[in-house]
Formats: C-alpha cells, structure tokens, sequence
C-alpha cells in the first residue's frame, strides 16, 4: 500500500492537493487525527487498499509529534510513504485569512489586535509542523495558482519512489525566492533575450532563444559549473536517504535564462536521475490563482 501524507501550513491549499489526488484514484482522509493512523492504515490494508491520502494539519497539534514514529512503523511493515508539505509566505496567509475573513485554528481569541494575533498563531504552527516539515517533500504555494498545485502533486506520485528525483524549477527573482527549493542559482548575470526586441515576447522553451544562449560561452560555463555541483553531490544526498531534491534556478522574468538551463539541467541529469520540470512564471498563466502576489488583484483563494 502507498499513503500519502500531506500535511503543511493552515491556507496553503491542502485541499486542492487532496482534491488532485482524489481524482488519481486515492482514497482520500481528511484532518486524520495522529492517534488513528496506524489503525487506519492497518484497516485499509485488510480492505485491500493500494493508494491512500490523508490530510493532517495543526488542528491536531498535541499529537502532531507522534507522526514520524508511526511513518517509520508504517515503513517497516511494507508501506511506501511519501509527505508532502504545503507552506507559503507569512504575508501571503495573512492576504488568504483577510481575504476569506476565517479564522486561523491556533488564533487567540483574547488578544484586540487580530492581525497581530494572526501572525502570531501563523508562527506557532510554523514551529509546530517544523519536524513534518523537515522531513517531507516541501511545495511552496505562495503565488501559484491552484491547476499548478494539482499539476506538482500529480507529477511529485508519478514518479518512483525507489530513488532519488530532481526537481528542476524556473523563477522570477521579482516575485521571489520560492521557498520548496534546497538549492537556489542565480543566473541573472547571464546574457538576457530580453534585450533583443524579437526574443521578448518568446521564452525558453523557444528555438531563437535556445539559439541565443547556446552561443553564450558564459550560459555553458554557468550550466557546467551547475552540472558540477550537482554531480558531485546527488549521490551523497541520496546515501542519506534524500526523496526529492529541488533546485531553483532564477532570472529576472523568470521567461527566459532560467527556463533554458531547467530544460537543459533536467535533460541532461535525467539520463541518471528521475527528474521533474517546474517553470513557475509560464505555468501560472493559466488557472485559477491560490493567492495574488503583491500589487497583484487578488483570483480565486483556496484553503
């Protein structure tokens, strides 16, 4: 049997991940309290279940440290298991509450200042989920839209989970960091398409602008130096028992540089490693939004 635990911070869209996991054909739980677990596991497995998702969240705080025990149980007795964690910016949970006017789960009712007491109830669940965090996949949601969230989920259980998968995604640095990446390159040194009036509106996914940075010598020295890096300690990390890896690689628009060293990094190590493909900036051009970023009108927020 395989579970999937998803877990993560309040408003960060755990229900649209269910939500796409029930359409892969999951049987899907949610808000499973800690304590019935094993009890839940061991009944689907005598109902002869084979793929099983259940939502976890700080509701269930008391008992929230018991869960690494039980997944290392579940290990042991044949289960494959794969967290996820869903988290977002601290600026955009507030925007979802404001916006929604629900109240967080650990908000006090006692203090006047509501908007101080929801970043600081959006700070203790953070240190609370801080060990499920540790050691799940981490999918940062901040400003993506929620056909994005369902497109990562789908594509993070396609892949074995006998070894080791690259993540390769690109971003823009105006819209920031994400916060799911282990490692970040910044490549807005490079020699931008940008510039060149025919290249602008393309990205690069298209053929002028590969041609354009593959004549770069400084664009194949900076996918060298990436490829080195890498190469050096992919194996180390998946000796230490590492699912996932992603690595973010960022330009200023995120349309261009960043999205041709994704697809030449993610080709290139795919001939060793399972490997996905994320471009932030191009996929959040169609959907629904799960929140705005800022000085953006605000789509649809999903909880």
């Amino acid at each position: 049997m395989e579970i999937v635990l998803i877990t993560g911070m309040s408003g960060s869209g755990k229900s649209v991940a269910l939500h796409a996991l029930e359409d892969s054909g999951y049987y899907c739980v949610d808000n499973l309290p800690p304590e019935l677990l094993l009890t839940f596991a061991e009944l689907e497995q005598t109902r002869g279940a084979k793929r099983v998702a259940i939502a976890m969240d700080v509701r269930s705080a008391t008992s929230l440290p018991l869960v690494p025990a039980q997944l290392d149980i579940l290990r042991a007795q044949g289960v494959t298991v794969r967290p996820l964690f869903l988290d977002a910016g601290t600026d955009t949970l507030v925007r979802r509450y404001s916006e929604t006017r629900r109240k967080h789960p650990l908000s006090r009712s006692d203090l006047q200042d509501q908007q101080h007491a929801l970043y600081e109830a959006i700070e203790l669940e953070r240190e609370l989920l801080a060990d499920l965090r540790e050691q799940a996949h981490v999918i940062d949601t901040s400003i993506i839209r929620s056909s994005q969230l369902q497109g990562y989920v789908k594509g993070l259980i396609s892949a074995p989970n006998t070894q080791l998968t690259l993540v390769f995604e690109s971003f823009a640095f105006k819209r920031g960091i994400p916060l799911d990446a282990d490692y970040v390159f910044d490549v807005r040194m490079l020699p931008n398409p940008h510039y060149d009036p025919d290249l602008r509106a393309l990205t690069g996914l298209d053929e002028p602008v590969m041609r354009f940075l593959q004549h770069s010598p400084e664009v194949r020295l900076m996918f060298a130096h990436i490829n080195k890096f890498l190469t050096h300690w992919l194996q180390s990390l998946a000796r230490d028992h590492r699912s996932y890896v992603t690595v973010g690689i960022g330009c200023t628009g995120g349309q261009h540089r960043s999205v041709y060293l994704v697809e030449q990094l993610a080709n290139a190590f795919s001939k060793r490693w399972v490997t996905l493909k994320r471009h932030r900036e191009l996929d959040a051009r169609g959907g629904v939004f799960m929140g705005p970023s800022p000085g953006q009108k605000s789509g649809s927020t999903i909880f």
